[in-house]
């Protein structure tokens, strides 16, 4: 059975960056997750750059999941093993189901491009109050290879036989709607 819709439909995405050292100016993989979202038909809801502080990451990602105008956040950055790396930490405590297979995906993608290095990478996503949530390494490599490896299909409401869609929020508003 196919879990794929007949039309894409556009999904709002928030897209952090956590680092200690980017601005705007110099955000590449922020950046690359911006310009992959709008190419691919998607709207951008925000896009931020925070410290790599864990009650800041938490706090922004707790706005984002508690409005019902973001369906999708996507993390670029903090997820390796420096003192200061917390993304993982930050937002797993959100996650009411967690997606094993984005980490494991990432790093058998990863693997392909970087060889044993990709251990170093602790990619992780889940899904809190309808939101997919995604936290990737913070080069714009790493961003590449979620992007085109696994987030553009699955952020596509017609890749089959299933995609994250039907999971999001406003998906299941909408769906919710055409019903009535």
């Amino acid at each position: 059975m196919s879990h794929a819709a007949k039309e894409f439909e556009s999904l709002n995405i928030a897209v952090l960056t956590v680092s200690d050292t980017r601005d705007e100016s110099n955000d590449t993989s922020g950046k690359f997750l911006v310009d992959s979202a709008l190419e691919a038909g998607h709207k951008i809801s925000e896009k931020r750059i925070e410290k790599d502080d864990i009650f800041q990451i938490r706090y922004q990602v707790s706005k984002w999941i508690a409005s019902e105008d973001t369906q999708v956040v996507l993390i670029t950055g903090g997820t390796g093993f420096t003192s200061r790396d917390s993304t993982p930490e930050a937002v797993s405590v959100l996650f009411e189901k967690e997606v094993e297979g984005f980490g494991e995906l990432f790093r058998k993608i990863s693997f392909d491009e970087i060889g044993t290095s990709t251990i170093q990478s602790r990619a992780v996503a889940g899904l809190a109050n309808g939101t997919l949530i995604a936290c990737m390494p913070g080069s714009t490599g790493a961003c590449r290879t979620a992007w085109s490896g696994i987030l553009k299909e699955q952020l596509n409401a017609t890749h089959k036989p299933c995609n994250f869609v039907m999971h999001l929020k406003q998906a299941t508003a909408d769906l919710c709607e055409s019903r009535s």
